[in-house]
């Protein structure tokens, strides 16, 4: 189990990691909404994209989940910056 979330090897296509840019204040909270969430392609192009100072940060996440009221989650595996 990763960040919550289990990966099944036998359905790769249902939960994946990605990079990407996440718009939050960074704190305590593993788990964020879909539309906090921006794919990218490498963590190079999450890192280059980064404005920590506007509250968008480079991440490795999990997902998408959905939650028990529907929402689609991603999961925090780590900050790219830190």
């Amino acid at each position: 189990m990763k960040g919550g979330v289990y990966l099944d090897a036998e359905v790769p296509g249902l939960v994946q990691q990605h990079f990407a840019l996440v718009q939050v204040k960074r704190g305590k909270r593993k788990r964020f909404p879909e539309n906090c969430v921006e794919l990218v392609a490498s963590a190079e192009a999450a890192l280059a994209r980064a404005q920590p100072v506007h509250n968008l940060h480079a991440a490795e996440v999990v997902g998408p989940s959905r939650s028990s009221e529907g929402f689609r989650l991603y999961y925090l595996l780590r900050w790219l910056s830190e």
